[in-house]
């Protein structure tokens, strides 16, 4: 493993987020602020607790998850598709390092982004509500695996994507309206009966649910559903990605 092309690719990548730095923390804080604002006060006056936790702090693991899941996904998203773009990719091919440190690279950096900017997120939430974590190894390791997750999905969606459109395709049209409809801002057992049936086949559901177990001890799905759910789309991303390595898709053409 040359780890020290990993770590070229790493710092790269993170020097780009830390030139916009206070754009990168300004614009979590102010969305955080504004979730507080819309669904704390408005919806909070008329719903006071959600299974005996206090709604603005019920919502902040939603919150903390809707942030994750989309910067994992266009850091990474764009981190390759750039290289693309530029052409510069072909000398990351033409130099003697292999896939697997490109993509350490690149998922690595994604990554470390999406935990920098969720930890601002919880550290602006405690100005709002009196947050503690019940399970605090329990709630890095669900960050941790979702960033990383979604960060391979991100790459994937770099190297699929033709145009700076589509790189936003899934992130807006599919991955959002799925966290929303997820629980990230109420429980799963407020639904219809009907519709807590629908639910469970969200797959954002059980990374709410896990990671909200973690804060307060209270969850819609089992916990161990919810690992097993975030390790089987690990292992169907890092498949894919795989694949792509292999035949070459989209970065050979």
């Amino acid at each position: 493993m040359n780890w020290l092309a990993v770590k070229s690719i790493y710092r790269f990548e993170m020097s780009r987020f830390f030139r916009t730095l206070s754009q990168s923390i300004l614009s979590p804080v102010l969305s955080t602020v504004l979730y507080f604002v819309v669904f704390g006060a408005a919806i909070g006056g008329r719903i006071q607790e959600v299974e005996g936790i206090a709604y603005g702090a019920f919502i902040v693991p939603g919150l903390v998850m809707l942030t994750v899941l989309q910067n994992s996904l266009s850091n990474a998203s764009f981190g390759i598709y750039f290289p693309k773009f530029s052409g510069t990719i072909f000398e990351l091919f033409s130099a003697p390092i292999t896939f697997m440190e490109i993509l350490l690279g690149y998922v690595g950096a994604a990554a470390t982004k999406s935990l920098f900017v969720a930890t601002i997120i919880l550290v602006t939430a405690t100005f709002f509500v009196d947050l503690q974590i019940a399970h605090p190894v329990w709630a890095l390791a669900f960050l941790v695996m979702t960033a990383v997750t979604f960060s391979l999905m991100g790459f994937i969606i770099g190297i699929w994507a033709s145009n700076f459109e589509q790189l936003q395709i899934i992130p807006m049209l599919v991955i959002t309206p799925l966290v929303f409809l997820g629980g990230a801002f109420y429980s799963a057992s407020m639904l219809p009966g009907v519709w807590q049936i629908v639910v469970k086949f969200n797959p954002v559901l059980y990374l709410i649910s896990g990671f909200r177990w973690s804060f307060f001890d209270v969850a819609d799905v089992p916990v161990p559903v919810s690992l097993g759910a975030v390790a089987l789309f690990f292992v169907i991303c890092v498949s894919v990605v795989g694949w792509i390595f292999k035949t070459g898709w989209r970065l050979k053409a």
